[in-house]
């Protein structure tokens, strides 16, 4: 079978180094077995993402020298585009009675919420759960407006990740009912990636290890919905030296900056050489890191960037 990955970045800024190093270690897993790149563009919030933002986003892979065999700008490759989609995957869910309504707060979620999972998120106790017609009937009259979350079983998931080996999580301790659609309206990322990569025929996802943990809800997110989940590959985060993790919100090492201190191939270079595939942070262009790549050399613990 053929190999289709992807690299599905959210245009609401730059890309920063760690987005980069994302892009090409995809990029390469992809290339080095001979398969289909896709890229996607995951714009679904409207309020962070716009049509300039993804150009520039696109440009600055282009810059890099990173392809790609499908997708891009095209409409059927960009999320916000692709909301018909979604109210299938959604219509579906409420068929199997696993949808219900959220009126929670933040505040009162975070009050209602199980102690927090051992990465740190906040799980949803589910509360709304159990609310009778008439509770949600008085919420909706006092001006609430609901999120909808998909009601997990009390069922132990395992992924073998390609790199970091076996993970496991017990769905309803370590997940909680999750939101599929917000308050607004706008399609939750957990039901919008889950079905794009289905309906993309993605078969390797390569991401950072902050979504590791919501690897086990998104595979059985996908059997639930009739698809086979992906492998996943999940690779370390970059981190400064205080061990903070790189983000687009703090402009650490975003490609604007990147641009105007390396060339293209100093960069893959420095790249290639934090994900282990070079002795030293020479230049080097992606192509000539495919005979060089194997998820054995790549580090599992978290990188730490300094000068080259």
């Amino acid at each position: 079978m053929t190999v289709r990955g992807r690299f599905a970045p959210s245009p609401s800024g730059r890309m920063h180094l760690g987005n980069l190093l994302a892009a090409l270690l995809a990029w390469l897993d992809v290339r080095s077995q001979g398969g289909v790149m896709v890229l996607r563009i995951e714009d679904l919030d409207p309020q962070r993402c716009s049509l300039d933002k993804a150009a520039q986003l696109v440009e600055d892979l282009q810059w890099l020298g990173l392809d790609w065999d499908e997708g891009g700008l095209e409409p059927e490759y960009c999320q916000s585009r692709r909301w018909d989609h979604y109210e299938a995957a959604f219509r579906r869910l409420e068929e199997l009675e696993l949808i219900y309504p959220c009126y929670c707060t933040r505040a009162e979620r975070l009050a209602a919420s199980a102690p927090h999972a051992s990465d740190g998120a906040v799980v949803y106790s589910g509360r709304c759960a159990h609310l009778t017609a008439q509770q949600r009937k008085d919420l909706e009259a006092a001006g609430r407006r609901p999120a909808f979350r998909v009601r997990v079983p009390r069922e132990e998931i395992t992924i073998e990740d390609g790199h970091m080996g076996s993970y496991t999580q017990q769905l309803d301790r370590d997940c909680g009912d999750f939101i599929v659609r917000r308050s607004d309206r706008v399609w939750a990322y957990q039901l919008a990636v889950v079905v794009d990569d289905a309906l993309m025929g993605v078969s390797h996802v390569v991401r950072g290890c902050d979504l590791l943990s919501s690897s086990p809800a998104q595979a059985w997110l996908h059997r639930i919905l009739g698809y086979e989940p992906p492998q996943f590959y999940h690779l370390p985060l970059l981190v400064d030296a205080q061990g903070r993790r790189l983000s687009k919100r703090d402009r650490d090492l975003d490609m604007g900056v990147l641009r105007e201190t390396y060339t293209p191939q100093e960069l893959v270079g420095w790249l290639g050489w934090l994900a282990g595939l070079q002795d030293t942070p020479k230049s080097a262009t992606p192509d000539q890191l495919i005979s060089r790549f194997h998820w054995s050399k790549v580090p599992k613990t978290s990188i730490v960037v300094g000068s080259t």
